[in-house]
C-alpha cells in the first residue's frame, strides 16, 4: 500500500486479498434478532426450520454477511472503511456451528478517491460458498483514531 492524500492508510493493490473466520454460535442468532426484529422461525424454530427445505435452524443472512464487514473494516481496505453499496447472492445456508471465512480481493482502487471495489466471499468450513458478490467501499481518514476499538 503506498500511502497519499487521497488514501492516508495507503491505496489497496489490485489483486489484494483478506479473510477472516468466525465460527456462528446459537446465540448470534438472539443477538442478530433482538437487533433487527428478524423473528422468522427458520432461524429459532427446530421444528418450522426441519420442514423447510433447508432442514435445519439458519442463521440470519446478516449474520452470514456480518463477517465481510469485518474484514473491511479490520483488514482490507481497513478502518475507516465503509460500505457504499453491495450486490451479493446468498447460495447456500449457514447454521449454528459453521465456522465461516469471509473474504475479499480488490477488484478496483480509483486514484482520485478513496473508493475500492471488492469481490466478496462467505465459504462455510465444509467448502461451500455461502454468499459471493462484489461491494464498494470508501475509506475515510480518522486524523484522531489510535487504534483502539471496543471488545
Amino acid at each position: 500500500m503506498t500511502t497519499t492524500s487521497t488514501w492516508p492508510l495507503g491505496k489497496p493493490a489490485v489483486g489484494a486479498t483478506a479473510e477472516l473466520s468466525r465460527t456462528v454460535r446459537e446465540a448470534d442468532i438472539a443477538l442478530f434478532t433482538t437487533l433487527s426484529g428478524d423473528r422468522n422461525p427458520l432461524h429459532y424454530d427446530t421444528r418450522a426450520a426441519e420442514s423447510s427445505r433447508f432442514g435445519q435452524i439458519v442463521v440470519q443472512g446478516g449474520v452470514t454477511s456480518a463477517v465481510l464487514n469485518a474484514v473491511v473494516a479490520e483488514e482490507l481496505p481497513g478502518p475507516g472503511t465503509v460500505f457504499l453499496s453491495v450486490s451479493w447472492n446468498f447460495t447456500a445456508p449457514v447454521r449454528p456451528g459453521d465456522t465461516i471465512t469471509g473474504r475479499v480481493e480488490v477488484t478496483d482502487a480509483r486514484d482520485d478517491k478513496p473508493i475500492t471495489k471488492l469481490s466478496c466471499s462467505v465459504t462455510r468450513d465444509d467448502g461451500t460458498v455461502a454468499l459471493e458478490g462484489t461491494a464498494v467501499c470508501w475509506t475515510m481518514a480518522m486524523p484522531g483514531w489510535e487504534g483502539s476499538a471496543p471488545a
